[in-house]
């Protein structure tokens, strides 16, 4: 018994070492950039409470440190990037191209589909799904988006002229809808019945990730393994996992195998689902069950976040949302009683602007980071091997530098001619470069389709002295919701 303790005693002792003599090491390549100093294991994640106190604190430190400065996660370092030079210098590289340690956390889920692959099995998915996202491909995705909203406005019926409420909510159920429905080929009635085990394993899924991501001692898997969080999580996957291969099985069962055309086959245009496109190549199950599980998680609550910051936006400025009220009614000439087409979505102009300008103020994806897999010079400093970037996207998108005044919502930040100075990497909402996200303009169309649909039928009106307490966890999240009121609007 007593060598067992010796053993276990000399084990931490050893462990403990390395990574304190990790940490020095890291710190003198990192003398160029600033930042909070850390203890030896917990680094600097005794500087939060909560995660709603990430923005304020990462905010405070950049005013204190530049806004690029070394931020520890527990023992593991991380150069947090909020300008456009570095930015650049990470999304715009060639050879940068492998996510970071976090993003494992996903792997019993997601495998290493899109978002988690890397090296030559990403060059080759990615080349492989390209032409999932084809406008002739997208377009008829538009019928699943319109259905699905006009659910949601009915649900938001019930709550005109009833006092404020989170928005959020509603919309997420929305977005799982339209994802199932294109992703999959399903309907699985999120708006209808919020309580089905799949909605509540998607939900907790991206919780665990969370909680993981700012826990150092649940960082390391052989402690995770042994936490109550780790059954939670495999009790998750086993529905995530059973739902979506019984799908494909099924539509195996009935799928007619088509061959390509150039992209113009009639048979593959009739299909909406994305797993339809995938059981024309030659994967495996598992590979098949990868990207379709990629494309749920990241198409699902990035879109309800930005479509409901979006709103939120708009109750707060009554003139830009009577601007994209204008814009709707030159659009469908007063026919409030049509469905929108694709064109229709092309056309909305000004309410594609006010979009980019919420998610400025509101990334619905909060960061994107990468690690080096060798010593890399950058700025006439060597970034060592194994350090983590991240691109901090509420700092780099209020860089007041390149955004005057930049905590105002102002959608003529996005006029023609006034984007086209603006450096490249300085607004990335989507990130940009080699691993820029494959689905933006099928987000673009569901945030314009969904929103539009909304504006038509309700007037949204603002709850005073309401602020969003921004909160990074999958997706940027409002700690106190975003409540608005609704109002009947004759169109």
């Amino acid at each position: 018994m007593v060598l067992v303790i010796i053993i276990v005693i000399g084990s931490f002792l050893w462990w403990f070492t390395k990574i304190w003599l990790e940490q020095l090491k890291y710190r003198q390549y990192l003398l160029p950039y600033s930042g909070p100093k850390p203890l030896p294991l917990l680094g600097n994640s005794l500087l939060f409470k909560s995660l709603a106190d990430f923005i304020p604190v990462t905010k405070r430190l950049a005013e204190e440190f530049g806004k690029s400065f070394v931020f520890y996660f527990g023992p593991k370092p991380r150069l947090i990037i909020g300008e456009h030079q570095t930015a650049e210098f990470l999304l715009g590289s060639q050879t940068i191209i492998d996510k970071s340690y976090e993003y494992n956390y996903f792997h019993d889920w997601l495998g290493t589909g899109l978002l988690t692959s890397t090296g030559q099995k990403w060059k080759s998915r990615r080349k492989l799904l390209t032409p999932a996202f084809h406008f002739q491909i997208l377009e008829k995705y538009v019928d699943v988006f319109n259905k699905q909203s006009n659910i949601l406005v009915e649900k938001l019926k019930e709550r005109v002229d009833a006092g404020p409420f989170d928005i959020f909510p509603y919309v997420a159920l929305c977005t799982l809808d339209i994802i199932c429905e294109t992703a999959m080929g399903v309907q699985i009635n999120a708006q209808t019945d919020s309580t089905s085990s799949y909605v509540w394993s998607v939900q907790e899924m991206c919780r665990i990730f969370l909680e993981r991501s700012f826990s150092p001692l649940k960082m390391v898997n052989i402690i995770y393994k042994l936490t109550p969080m780790y059954r939670v999580q495999k009790k998750v996957i086993s529905v995530l996992h059973g739902f979506t291969n019984s799908v494909i099985r099924s539509r195996k069962a009935n799928f007619t195998r088509t061959t390509l055309n150039g992209g113009n086959d009639e048979g593959l245009l009739k299909r909406v689902a994305f797993l339809d496109l995938l059981l024309q190549y030659n994967l495996s199950d598992e590979a098949i069950r990868e990207e379709v599980d990629t494309f749920m998680f990241e198409g699902h609550d990035t879109t309800a976040s930005g479509i409901s910051f979006a709103l939120y936006c708009l109750s707060k400025h009554p003139s830009v949302q009577l601007q994209v009220v204008e814009e709707l009614q030159t659009i469908f000439s007063g026919d409030n009683g049509r469905e929108p087409t694709y064109q229709d979505l092309q056309e909305m102009k000004y309410l594609e602007m006010v979009i980019k300008e919420s998610m400025r103020l509101y990334p619905p994806v909060p960061g994107f980071s990468r690690i080096l897999n060798e010593n890399t010079s950058f700025n006439g400093a060597v970034l060592p091997k194994g350090l983590t970037l991240t691109i901090h996207a509420v700092l780099l998108h209020r860089n007041s530098d390149i955004f005057p005044d930049p905590e105002q919502f102002d959608p003529d930040r996005f006029l023609p001619e006034n984007s086209r100075s603006r450096p490249p990497y300085a607004y990335v909402p989507f990130s940009a470069g080699l691993r820029n996200c494959i689905g933006q303009r099928f987000a673009m169309l569901e945030l314009k389709a969904t929103i539009s649909k909304i504006l038509r039928n309700f007037e949204i009106l603002p709850v005073p002295d309401h602020e969003p307490q921004l909160s990074i966890e999958a997706i940027l999240r409002s700690y106190n919701g975003l409540p608005i009121v609704l109002k009947a609007r004759s169109f």
